[in-house]
């Protein structure tokens, strides 16, 4: 029997479970100490770093079976992802209100991506097919992202009414 997909599939559910119970535990706890944007920030920063899938381009020379359109879904999604992410951090330091909006932005652009990316996958055949840099990313870093996609979303909705320019000791450093 072929363990490559029990492997892959299991591997993205034990960090799912993993990433879901620290951020149960420990995250959500620590996320109420912090202001509006404090809490935020930290989440958002995992999300800066989805240019990661720019690596699908060598994973695909490599002989990873994705054709050119699933490669183009993938680091499009991701990439503008990263893009977003990375907007919404300078408008969360500088406290700027078009933050919350952003951050609302890269939470619905990020479902969209991962559906499109599991639709994908699903039309290509693709479970179980991955390795090397590509199963670590699939197995550690896509169940990263959807739990903290969660907690930002949760954050932005439980705090809707607390402002975003609440004075804080990150607000008050020099930039």
């Amino acid at each position: 029997m072929d363990m490559l997909r029990p492997a892959q599939a299991g591997a993205q559910f034990f960090s799912l479970i993993i990433f879901a119970s620290v951020a149960r535990w420990y995250v959500a706890p620590r996320l109420g100490t912090l202001s509006r944007a404090d809490a935020l920030t930290p989440l958002v920063w995992l999300h800066a770093f989805r240019y990661v899938a720019l690596q699908a381009y060598s994973a695909q020379h490599g002989g990873f079976p994705i054709s050119d359109r699933g490669l183009t879904e993938i680091v499009v999604g991701d990439v503008g992802g990263a893009v977003i992410a990375l907007a919404t951090i300078v408008a969360l330091r500088h406290r700027a209100r078009v933050a919350i909006p952003l951050a609302w932005l890269l939470v619905a652009e990020t479902v969209f991506d991962t559906i499109t990316n599991i639709r994908g996958g699903i039309r290509e055949n693709l479970l179980g097919a991955a390795t090397g840099v590509t199963w670590l990313i699939l197995g550690f870093y896509v169940p990263l992202l959807i739990v903290t996609v969660v907690l930002i979303a949760w954050q932005l909705y439980s705090r809707r009414g607390e402002a975003i320019a609440v004075h804080s000791p990150v607000a008050a450093r020099p930039h």
